[in-house]
């Protein structure tokens, strides 16, 4: 089964490395990894020209932000199965992969999703948080329920079928994805209760409380978009459910 890999970078030079040999060091050797740089001018490129020849697809280019980012790289993904690693983030283990692969040979499933760790920025040895997903019911999403989208590999012809990220939502558009293809069109889903991905803490819709209410008005249209309505108490409990994370 071939996996493809996309991450998006730009000025990424702190921690890209480590996302990279996460990647190269998994030991499911039918990878595709597939890097797409918003143009970076910090030393990014220099970085991945490092491993250009182990990198299937490298393109560096002017967009539209990360989420346009992801979509160059699902246009370019030709993997049965397609995943996401942050520049930030690294797998927990080496077998990773690996253990996605068996989940999906072994279940007729169309995506898979697993547990994350949030870690100190500086110290990944650090766990400041532990988003433990827990089962998917049909109703999960009414009740401020998500996966972690990092954790998230979904079949190619899922994608095909139901669309890419929608750019008019900014802080979003993950949130809105999952709901359009769980929630709405109730694609099937495996729980893989492991560890796979560990997080630096400081992403685009945790950096500060701002972001966090505007993060939280585009849930709302994320719901609207898609011609669903939430229960009254839905979006309430979407950031509340972290607060078991920290314990």
């Amino acid at each position: 089964m071939k996996i493809s890999i996309i991450t998006a970078t730009y000025n990424s030079e702190a921690f890209l490395e480590q996302t990279i040999n996460s990647v190269l060091q998994q030991t499911h050797k039918d990878i595709e990894y597939i890097i797409v740089d918003g143009n970076s001018t910090d030393s990014t490129i220099s970085i991945i020209n490092k491993y250009k020849d182990k990198v299937s697809h490298f393109i560096s280019e002017k967009d539209e932000g990360i989420y346009h980012a992801l979509n160059k790289g699902i246009a370019l993904a030709s993997g049965d199965v397609i995943g996401f690693l942050h520049s930030d983030d690294f797998y927990t283990s080496n077998n990773v992969i690996e253990h996605i692969v068996r989940e999906f040979k072994t279940k007729n499933t169309d995506g898979l999703y697993a547990n994350l760790y949030f870690v100190d920025k500086t110290d990944p040895n650090k766990i400041t948080r532990k988003w433990h997903s827990g089962d998917y019911s049909p109703n999960s999403f009414m009740y401020g329920w998500m996966p972690p989208h990092p954790t998230l590999f979904l079949k190619k012809d899922v994608y095909k079928k139901h669309g890419t990220f929608n750019l008019d939502l900014k802080t979003s558009a993950d949130y809105e994805l999952m709901l359009r293809f769980i929630h709405k069109h109730q694609i099937t889903l495996t729980y893989l209760d492991e560890f796979i991905i560990k997080m630096r803490v400081g992403g685009q819709s945790t950096a500060s409380v701002n972001n966090r209410v505007k993060a939280n008005l585009e849930d709302r249209k994320a719901w609207e978009i898609n011609g669903l309505k939430p229960k009254f108490f839905t979006l309430w409990l979407k950031p509340l459910r972290k607060i078991g994370q920290f314990f």
